[in-house]
C-alpha cells in the first residue's frame, strides 16, 4: 500500500478514503489521530488491527459538535452541555451513554461512548466532508509515544495506512483529557491538555 500525504487543503482524497472504509492519520489540537468510519465496523477492526491496540480498549469518536453528538447518546446530561458549550472543540472527551448507532467493536462492548469535538480546521473540515463520526485514536502503535507530526505519523505507519494529512505539528501534544459523565459526579478516567480544575470551576459556577 502506497500512503499519501495531503499537505494542502483539499480533503476530498481523505474523505473518499473514510467513506471507502480506509484509514487516515489526521492532525488533531492535541496529536495525530488514526481516524476510519466510526459507524462501520470493518474499518474500526482495521484501526485495532494496525495499531496493534487491545480488543478491551474502546474507542473514542470525532464529532463536529453536541448536536451530531447526540445522534449516538442515549442521554445528554446538563453537565456534557455546559461543558461542550465551553471547552468544544477542544482536547475534551465525554463519556456518555450510548445508543445502538454505534458499533460495539467502537465501545469494547460497553454502554458508553466516548465523544469529542477537536479543534483543528483541517479535522473539521474532514468531518464536514464526510458526515460520520471518525474513530480516532493515537495515530501511533499501541504502547508508542502519540505523534505530533505527519512525518512521526509515517515513521510508524508509511505503506500500512492509506493517507496521512499534514496539518503540522499539533499546538498542544498532549492527548485529551477523558472526563465520565455517567454518573451524578464527573469523573476523571485521563489527564491530558485540559485541567482538571478548569472542568470543576466550570461546572460548579453553574
Amino acid at each position: 500500500m502506497r500512503t499519501t500525504v495531503i499537505s494542502g487543503d483539499d480533503l476530498s482524497f481523505a474523505a473518499e478514503v473514510i467513506l471507502r472504509g480506509g484509514l487516515v492519520a489526521i492532525p488533531t489540537d492535541t496529536i495525530y489521530g488514526l481516524a476510519g468510519n466510526g459507524l462501520d465496523a470493518d474499518a474500526v477492526a482495521r484501526i485495532y488491527d494496525v495499531k496493534g491496540r487491545p480488543s478491551e480498549k474502546a474507542l473514542i469518536l470525532l464529532v463536529p459538535g453536541l448536536n451530531t453528538a447526540k445522534a449516538f447518546c442515549a442521554g445528554i446530561p446538563e453537565s456534557a452541555r455546559i461543558l461542550a458549550e465551553t471547552f468544544w472543540p477542544g482536547p475534551l472527551s465525554m463519556i456518555l451513554p450510548c445508543n445502538d448507532t454505534v458499533p460495539g467493536i467502537v465501545t469494547a462492548g460497553g454502554g458508553t461512548v466516548g465523544l469529542r469535538c477537536p479543534d483543528h480546521p483541517k479535522a473539521l473540515e474532514l468531518l464536514r466532508l464526510v458526515q460520520v463520526p471518525l474513530a480516532a485514536p493515537s495515530a501511533n502503535f499501541s504502547g508508542s509515544p502519540p505523534p505530533k507530526t505527519a512525518q512521526e505519523v509515517l515513521e510508524y505507519f508509511d505503506g500500512r495506512i492509506d493517507c496521512v494529512i499534514d496539518g503540522g505539528r499539533c499546538p498542544l501534544g498532549l492527548e485529551s483529557t477523558i472526563v465520565d459523565l455517567t454518573a451524578a459526579s464527573f469523573r476523571v478516567l485521563r489527564h491530558g491538555a485540559l485541567d482538571e480544575e478548569d472542568i470543576k470551576s466550570c461546572l460548579s459556577s453553574e
